[in-house]
């Protein structure tokens, strides 16, 4: 069954998180977009629903989950579908995404992302559930490339043409994390330069730029942390290939002051406009 994909939308924004509710609330902000993490709001009222309704007023709004658990053998969890089915319906949001990974089984959440083994049994698995979220969803979903730590000998593909494929046989879109790209690169050691050229460019509807920690022996997604020189660079090098692509600032811990972080959406719009008119 085919669904409304997702209409191109090239703005830059942030990730909408408590400390600048106000600030939101208040005053305008210089940015196209908001991101909010789906789970906060799948209730049926209260303050944070109130809160994402005041500022969908203003803004548009994409809708980032980290739970639907989409690479589980359990499936997708139809309760947990028909909670994003809902909130998705009073938001209108430009987007509903997730993760490419697992996030729990027998019914227990490990909030994490874990990770797939990038095998044809495991893309049957995933494109099936896929299949099931967007009927029970009625749109296209946007999927997003987690960092990972590990890899299995099993493994069959690339994390690329796992993505490739997936969405060739689902219809489903993609959310680029650059960070999550390099961290990945880093740890696994390969190009990510390389990693984005095998993946289907076109599907790319959202690019999330973020921070990371160095651990003993490899880097860790943290999400805390101002974006870094190497990630910025990674961004400035495809960005131009990409055609309308929301671009946004993902900081989950650590929280600065707002206009740090305008700061950067700045110069990320700064940096994709130099791209562009490179190409022109």
């Amino acid at each position: 069954m085919s669904h409304p994909s997702p209409i191109p939308f090239h703005g830059f924004g942030l990730g909408l998180r408590i400390p600048h509710y106000t600030d939101f609330l208040e005053a305008p902000q210089p940015i196209d977009f908001l991101e909010v993490i789906s789970e906060n709001f799948m209730v049926d009222g209260g303050k944070p629903l109130d809160v994402l309704m005041r500022v969908r007023e203003g803004y548009p709004v994409a809708l980032h989950g980290v739970s639907m658990n989409i690479g589980s053998s359990d499936g997708v969890d139809s309760h947990y579908l028909r909670r994003l089915r809902r909130l998705a319906e009073r938001v209108d949001p430009l987007w509903v995404s997730d993760h490419l990974c697992w996030t729990g089984i027998d019914g227990h959440n490990s909030h994490d992302l874990l990770p797939l083994p990038y095998t044809g049994e495991a893309l049957d698995l995933v494109a099936d559930n896929v299949h099931a979220a967007q009927d029970a969803l009625g749109r296209a979903l946007v999927l997003e490339n987690p960092s990972t730590y590990l890899a299995f000998p099993e493994t069959a593909m690339g994390e690329a043409a796992f993505l490739r494929e997936l969405c060739a046989r689902t219809g489903c879109f993609l959310l680029l994390d650059v960070n999550n790209i390099y961290v990945s690169a880093t740890n696994h050691g390969f190009d990510p330069d390389d990693w984005l050229e095998r993946l289907p460019l076109d599907r790319v509807r959202q690019v999330h730029l973020a921070g990371h920690s160095r651990g003993r022996d490899m880097l860790v997604d943290t999400h805390d942390a101002p974006v870094p020189d190497p990630v910025w660079a990674l961004y400035a090098r495809f960005i131009e290939r990409l055609g309308d692509v929301a671009v946004m600032i993902e900081r989950d811990d650590s929280i600065p002051p707002l206009p740090e972080l305008l700061a950067e959406v700045a110069h990320a719009r700064d940096l994709a406009d130099a791209a562009r008119q490179h190409v022109a």
